[in-house]
């Protein structure tokens, strides 16, 4: 297997999407330069060794699960590309335990959705791709994921080694490089994203712009108590991480979708986010929500602040 999206760029010729082969080989071999991340090479000689497996079942609509061939060393290889943060992945009885339990996430979003069936969906900040494997398993048309993190590109197509669908992709591209196509997607997907944007209104701007008339925006991102017009603002770290810079209130951010032309706003799901939905697993080893947690009132960060609560937001552009 290697990183390869020709097979990508047939699939946009005569859609709505044909302008993007324009720019998209350009903009991909940018994303993946190897001075961006200097494990790049070693993930690129990985994924040239995995195996080719016979594969007998693919379940990408109740998990992402594929059965068929054991290979005794399929656990140590898929290691190599660690750390795993988005999953579970089941890969020929190999269990890819990641940080995430990104399933329990889906099972609280997927029932409030327009049926995905035939859909062309855009899912921006998608990580290693679990939740377009999954979009793709309620039949979606076209599933584009995009995310700038070259480790998760090398993981989405480990993946797609053994599982060969070709209505899910992922790109190495933040959404400020995606090419303008106004109203080309039916469903767009922003989760865990728009917390790190300095501009939120912007971003929502920006994941507007590429929804079609009547299309579905759907919004996954931390939130805060509080009333209308109120933002935890973070002065330095948030649970550990640098890049946080706005928390909205639920009616903040049911305010922010309003003031950016959006209809029929609903606030689907509100939950706090547990230790057993992120967590250090042997497939990522590092610190995660536990030790992000003040240790002695795990209602609060380490910092002091409350601790993670995430909310849902859908909404008709």
């Amino acid at each position: 297997m290697k990183i390869d999206y020709s097979e990508f760029y047939e699939q946009l010729k005569g859609s709505d999407l044909e302008s993007w082969n324009n720019a998209l080989p350009e903009l991909i071999a940018h994303g993946l330069r190897y001075e961006r991340y200097g494990l790049l090479p070693q993930w690129e000689e990985a994924l040239a060794q995995l195996p080719a497996l016979k594969r007998v079942a693919v379940d990408l609509k109740n998990e992402v699960r594929i059965e068929g061939e054991a290979c005794p060393e399929l656990t140590e290889q898929l290691q190599a590309f660690h750390p795993w943060r988005k999953g579970p992945y089941n890969i020929h009885g190999v269990h890819i335990d990641t940080e995430w339990r990104s399933d329990w996430k889906w099972d609280r979003v997927l029932p409030h959705l327009q049926p995905l069936e035939g859909r062309t969906i855009l899912d921006v900040g998608c990580g290693n791709g679990y939740h377009c494997w999954r979009m793709a398993g309620e039949g979606a048309k076209l599933v584009v994921g995009i995310d700038p993190t070259p480790m998760f590109i090398c993981q989405f197509f480990a993946l797609k080694n053994f599982i060969n669908n070709s209505r899910a992709w992922v790109l190495p591209l933040g959404i400020e490089h995606v090419p303008e196509t106004p109203g080309a997607f039916d469903t767009v997907f922003s989760m865990g994203v728009l917390y790190h944007r300095k501009s939120p209104v912007d971003h929502i701007f920006n994941l507007k712009s590429f929804l079609r008339p009547g299309g579905e925006l759907v919004i996954e991102t931390l939130v805060a108590d509080g009333p209308e017009g109120y933002s935890l603002i973070p002065q330095g770290r948030y649970a550990k991480m640098r890049n946080v810079w706005f928390i909205p209130s639920v009616p903040t951010l049911e305010l922010w979708l309003k003031r950016c032309g959006l209809r029929d706003i609903r606030t689907v799901d509100i939950n706090t986010t547990s230790t057993d939905e992120q967590r250090s697993t042997d497939w990522m080893t590092f610190d995660s929500l536990p030790t992000f947690l003040d240790p002695a009132d795990p209602t609060k960060t380490i910092e002091g602040h409350p601790a993670p609560k995430r909310a849902v937001v859908v909404a008709t552009g």
